[in-house]
């Protein structure tokens, strides 16, 4: 299914009316080739140009080219058509390779220009890079400006003829050839599992470029390769492609969209933790460049994810309905991360963009919550996770926990949420304020780690409400959690965090410009074991009171015996779940102490502006 769709989406785009959204033709493929050996049709050198440019990180990037596709190569000597490293171009190299080594591959790249068809050897770009090695001197490349900086690298190099905008790898008499010559001749035919038809098959798949891994990793991997005698079967063992036979061209269809899609500056992928996640649609729709900025920060457009919001619930009523006439365009969401030899499948989900777009908006239900005025109303996942991460900082992120989350948002409304995501919440909830964080960023990050909490729990609660038998006689589910204080919430755990929020408030009153107050010394032992703290707190409150006005003391007083009221003891112990239960009733009751009420709300103890103050 997912190589049928990627082959699909590639045919899509061939068939685009602009020819600028096409993807290279079979036997080509998009290539940085960051400087062009210019030529005169004798052979004489012109310049050598470097297409460099900065990039976002200022970062120099050669501009891309459709070339020749490229040949499947580890450690042999193997050429590309008209294009290559210094060592196969000009056979110069100063990476330690041996000198016969380089000769080889001197030798291979003008044997691939000699290989080609009789008719290519009249075009005059071919004739001229032909006449350049007959007369090619390595001191005039090294006279170039250039030269330095493609000789320090091995830098990709390509030719190109005097007054053309094309290479000559890109020259129709060159490009005919190269169609000719894609594929192997000598493939055995077989029945293609992605297209169901008879075609020569291909025995070893393009690798796939663009998923992230840990620096010095293999850069390209596969999806389907066969590379121990345990994945053959049916004694298909000389050609490993015969176990998954996939045809040439639907081999060479797929993997030029994957890496399409996962290319440098795409906006049809991101990248969370270890998860590469690229999406794309069954016909176009703005959606398909839209999805991944709901989740994350586009480093090249910082308006990007409050852009895709935007358009989201522009296009949803309240009742969570899609209004635009695209409801049912299909999408795919794939999630591939590093491995060993191969690229793995991390999720795969394809859903009517209808049905997406409830998930996501669930998904911002969820973590809807009451914020402060700088807090951002719809964070993206990225900051999500790098407020549960030490230091806030993104390389702490756990490795897998962004990939889980996204699987599912997509998996349904009612699929929880990792665990591990609950716990690095509730774990980094419970440090002291300030404490290992980057100075002014605790306030947002408890905002983050909050959100994340009642998402978690209301996925648990919304899973077990599912699952419950229609007869029961056990008490009525819990319901999930409001984005505001829920004075009506009678869970103990939740009722415990209030009530450690309203302590932490009257020590507040009674010792104004307090630096450190009872959530530095004491918040982590009372969300996990109340019994032991909250006597010590109680009795830490009779002398706040007496330092407080009567009006101040009478509402505080008030308050506790509100909250209280449905609590029957103190817990020896809270789970992890109640923990977070515990950290959102003291997040809520902490913002409704510092939102304005309207004057004309009073009377009530839960009201938050004390009489007398």
């Amino acid at each position: 299914m997912i190589l049928q769709s990627l082959n699909d989406y590639y045919n899509r785009k061939c068939a685009h009316p602009d020819p600028r959204e096409h993807l290279p033709d079979f036997g080509f493929e998009q290539k940085e080739i960051p400087f062009v050996l210019e030529i005169k049709p004798d052979g004489t050198v012109v310049q050598l140009e470097d297409t460099r440019t900065p990039n976002d990180k200022k970062k120099l990037v050669g501009r891309s080219y459709r070339v020749p596709l490229g040949v499947n190569k580890s450690v042999n000597v193997a050429a590309n058509l008209l294009w290559g490293t210094l060592e196969y171009a000009v056979g110069v190299g100063n990476r330690g390779t041996k000198p016969d080594r380089i000769a080889k591959q001197f030798a291979s790249f003008r044997q691939k220009i000699e290989d080609l068809p009789t008719v290519a050897f009249e075009d005059a770009g071919v004739l001229a890079v032909r006449q350049f090695f007959k007369t090619l001197n390595v001191e005039t490349l090294q006279s170039l400006p250039a030269w330095k900086d493609a000789f320090d690298s091995n830098a990709i190099l390509s030719f190109r003829l005097y007054g053309d905008l094309e290479l000559v790898c890109q020259r129709p008499a060159v490009a005919r050839a190269a169609r000719q010559l894609a594929g192997d001749a000598d493939a055995p035919v077989g029945m293609c599992l992605v297209t169901g038809e008879p075609a020569p098959l291909e025995r070893l798949h393009t690798g796939i470029k663009g998923v992230w891994d840990r620096p010095g990793a293999v850069p390209v991997k596969r999806i389907v390769s066969f590379n121990e005698r345990a994945f053959e079967s049916y004694g298909k063992t000389e050609r490993q492609g015969e176990n998954a036979p996939v045809s040439q061209a639907a081999a060479f269809a797929y993997t030029t969209a994957l890496n399409h899609l996962l290319r440098k500056g795409s906006s049809q992928r991101i990248q969370i933790g270890d998860s590469s996640t690229v999406f794309w649609a069954e016909k176009e729709t703005e959606f398909e460049d839209l999805i991944p900025g709901l989740f994350s920060d586009m480093p090249d457009d910082p308006n990007a994810h409050t852009k895709a919001v935007s358009t989201l619930y522009a296009a949803i009523d309240k009742s969570g309905t899609w209004t635009r006439p695209d409801g049912d365009t299909v999408m795919h969401i794939l999630g591939l991360a590093p491995n060993a030899a191969r690229i793995s499948i991390r999720f795969y989900h394809r859903q009517p963009l209808r049905e997406l777009a409830k998930d996501v908006y669930q998904y911002f239900n969820d973590l809807e919550l009451v914020r402060g005025p700088n807090d951002p109303q719809h964070p993206s996942l990225f900051r999500l996770l790098a407020a549960v991460a030490l230091q806030n900082k993104a390389d702490n992120i756990p490795p897998n926990l962004g990939g889980a989350i996204v699987d599912a948002i997509f998996a349904g409304p009612d699929t929880p949420f990792p665990s591990q995501w609950l716990n690095a919440s509730v774990g980094r909830f419970r440090i002291p304020r300030g404490a290992n964080e980057v100075k002014g960023e605790f306030h947002k990050a408890e905002h983050l780690r909050a959100a994340a909490i009642k998402a978690c729990l209301n996925r648990q609660i919304r899973r077990k409400i599912r699952n419950a038998p229609v007869f029961s006689t056990h008490p009525s589910p819990e319901k999930e959690f409001l984005p505001m204080l829920d004075p009506t919430n009678t869970n103990t755990a939740y009722r415990l965090g209030r009530l450690f929020a309203v302590l932490e408030k009257a020590q507040e009153i009674a010792n104004p410009g307090i630096n450190g107050t009872i959530r530095d010394r004491y918040y982590g032992a009372a969300s996990s074991t109340p019994v032991a703290v909250f006597t010590t707190l109680l009795r830490l409150e009779k002398a706040h009171l007496k330092k407080m006005p009567t009006g101040q003391a009478n509402w505080i007083e008030s308050l506790i015996g509100e909250v209280l009221e449905p609590v029957a003891d103190f817990p020896k112990h809270l789970t992890l779940p109640d923990q977070g239960r515990f950290a959102l009733g003291y997040y809520q009751q902490r913002q409704f102490f510092f939102t304005k009420k309207p004057a004309a709300d009073t009377g009530t103890a839960s009201n938050n502006t004390p009489e007398g103050s």
